[in-house]
């Protein structure tokens, strides 16, 4: 009896992981209609009786501009064109940080911050980490560094309801995502952190100096030399999958 139940368990893991394996690989290609943290921000509002609506126009990587893509990464993610979803260096520092000292810093690569985004719940714990940890490698072995980038600049929460690159920068500056000028890519990165509570339109003195950093940070990175770099040299693990 006992042999059954663990066996029509075991079934049911293996049909919920090969799900979740198919889901991944078919975002390759399909853009996703909605971000798991859109799908969770509508539920709370409903639950409490809160107005909300969001926007997230759809931005193809050509569209997307190399300065934002630039930002993004020197803000919160510069070893990405050559980890495979995981910064180690940067987890170990983190642990060690955290051990010694009353705040949390975090070491999620942009890689990571795609599947949490996508597919999970925003609360911490660890099951959501595990679950973070195999959405994002078979983000890896499925998707070009390209795709994974485009995905997170099209679902990153830059405001209340606003999700991408094209809703922030009409949000902020009126203007279309493929028009941003250095500086307005460099303050829309350097609100990442805490879009809800930072302004890229009336930055406050410590998002300005954190848009210059991270300006700094992008010429040090070569900026559209990252870029081609990226693009000729993947790190992924099965490069036989990619386009």
């Amino acid at each position: 009896m006992f042999g059954k139940v663990l066996r029509k368990i075991s079934f049911a893991v293996f049909i919920l992981l090969a799900v979740s394996i198919l889901l991944v690989l078919s975002l390759r290609w399909v853009n996703p209609p909605a971000s798991a943290l859109m799908i969770e921000q509508h539920i709370s509002a409903l639950l409490t009786g809160k107005d909300y609506s969001s926007q997230r126009p759809w931005t193809p990587w050509p569209s997307l501009p190399d300065n934002l893509k630039m930002a993004v990464i020197a803000a919160e993610d510069q070893q990405f064109a050559y980890h495979h979803g995981f910064d180690i260096a940067a987890i170990r520092a983190a642990l060690a940080y955290n051990n010694n000292s009353d705040s949390i810093r975090g070491a999620s690569t942009i890689s990571q911050q795609v599947a949490k985004n996508t597919f999970l719940w925003s609360s911490r714990s660890w099951p959501r980490k595990a679950l973070e940890a195999w959405f994002t490698l078979w983000m890896e072995v499925f998707w070009s560094k390209e795709r994974i980038l485009e995905v997170y600049l099209n679902s990153a929460e830059w405001g209340p309801g606003i999700f991408g690159a094209q809703a922030a920068a009409q949000y902020y500056f009126n203007t279309n995502a493929a028009n941003l000028s250095n500086q307005q890519a460099y303050l829309l990165a350097a609100i990442l952190p805490s879009p809800l509570k930072r302004s890229a339109s009336q930055p406050s003195a410590a998002t300005l100096q954190r848009a210059n950093w991270i300006a700094r940070q992008v010429r040090q990175l070569g900026a559209s030399h990252y870029l081609n770099e990226m693009q000729t040299t993947p790190p992924q693990w099965l490069p036989s999958f990619k386009d």
